[in-house]
């Protein structure tokens, strides 16, 4: 099954099962590092229906370990899409009356142009010859394809952690494109603790004897003890302390008695150890630094002089941000300094925080005080843009 999967994963890097938008030599992707990437595509998904006005767009962005499939079976896992509970007919953010929009983003490793992606010059996978992606990066690609429907004005951009990154660099660079944002679990910047512990991630996958420089696919190889460990690690931080004990306790793995070994004994340990081994076979190494680094890089203050309520001067955007709080990721204090530099930019914008012990991964997760928000801002804000029911 594992080996299928992987089969599966390496398909979809450069002939994903879902529409792809390809762009030649004469439209390439400016990045932040200072080169063209080009040629390149965009693979997505989209559900609904876009209306004559074009003005019932909705733009999904996905978090690190993410992708397109935001509503539907995923192609490599069999799994229902990461937030089906949220997007559907007749859910929350209902596709009989808007039209939903989710890309992989660039960097990534399902279908979009990343590191794993062929190499038009040589051939081969790029590796580490991929330039560094930052988050702007990912939303001028986005833009592309937005341009390419023809859409002048998303009603809303959403999305949580790094896709809440987006949704806030979407707000700073296109303001006149975005009727409404809501950036869930996410901040303005990375703190040097998350830095850190995407760096002790990346030195997990690069310590592996695999990984060849970054070009293990030219090899036949791929660095899956060191990724299951960035992924185990990182795992943690998505959790609560108080979520943890609820779930797992001090709980032995089908046992009654310690080992005195190092076997997995409880069943945490358990529990990420097959963490690490399901995320090995979706998900490509080398996408995982290129995505982590481009959290890292994020700093929404520091591209505008350093002051981040100039990122949003003038904005005429309307905000809803969310936050949890059992998130030490992305505590509430990160939301708060947001919704401030709104405030202070003279930003129409709300902001809940909701009580779970779920931590950071809640906005994934049933949570009825988060649909119940979502429900409130879009409703809302549909009515002031002239969507009917």
């Amino acid at each position: 099954m594992a080996a299928q999967r992987a089969a599966r994963t390496k398909d979809e890097v450069d002939h994903p099962s879902s529409p792809v938008l390809q762009f030649g030599p004469d439209k390439p992707l400016k990045l932040d590092a200072g080169t063209l990437l080009s040629p390149f595509q965009i693979a997505y998904q989209t559900y609904g229906t876009l209306n004559d006005a074009r003005s019932n767009a909705i733009l999904v962005c996905h978090a690190l370990t993410g992708d397109q499939h935001v509503a539907n079976t995923n192609p490599v896992t069999g799994k229902p899409g990461w937030w089906e509970v949220l997007i559907g007919p007749g859910k929350i953010i209902d596709t009989n009356r808007f039209f939903v929009i989710c890309s992989n983003v660039v960097g990534g490793c399902l279908g979009s142009t990343g590191p794993a992606s062929t190499n038009p010059a040589t051939g081969k996978p790029y590796g580490l010859d991929l330039p560094i992606i930052t988050i702007r990066d990912m939303v001028r690609a986005q833009a592309m394809l937005i341009d390419h429907f023809g859409i002048e004005k998303l009603f809303c951009v959403l999305g949580g952690s790094m896709g809440g990154m987006q949704v806030l660099e979407w707000a700073a660079s296109y303001p006149e494109r975005v009727f409404c944002a809501l950036p869930i679990a996410t901040g303005a910047r990375h703190s040097s603790q998350n830095i850190a512990f995407h760096e002790v991630g990346r030195q997990a996958v690069m310590a592996d004897p695999d990984w060849h420089g970054g070009k293990y696919l030219d090899f036949g190889k791929r660095p899956e003890k060191g990724l299951a460990v960035a992924r185990m690690a990182a795992h943690i931080t998505y959790l609560s302390e108080a979520a943890l004990h609820r779930k797992f306790g001090r709980n032995l793995q089908d046992r009654e008695a310690l080992t005195f070994g190092f076997d997995a004994d409880f069943q945490i340990e358990s529990y990420l150890r097959h963490q690490g081994m399901t995320f090995v076979d979706r998900f490509d190494a080398n996408s995982y630094l290129y995505l982590t680094r481009a959290m890292d890089y994020f700093d929404l203050a520091a591209d505008h002089g350093g002051r981040l309520a100039d990122a949003f001067a003038g904005t005429k955007t309307r905000f809803c941000l969310v936050s949890f709080t059992s998130d030490w990721l992305f505590p509430t204090e990160e939301s708060r300094s947001i919704v401030h530099a709104l405030n202070a930019a003279g930003a129409s914008v709300s902001f809940v925080e909701i009580e779970t012990d779920r931590g950071h991964d809640a906005f994934l997760l049933d949570e009825p005080e988060l649909f119940a928000a979502i429900n409130g801002f879009i409703a809302s804000a549909a009515r002031a843009r002239g969507l009917s029911a």
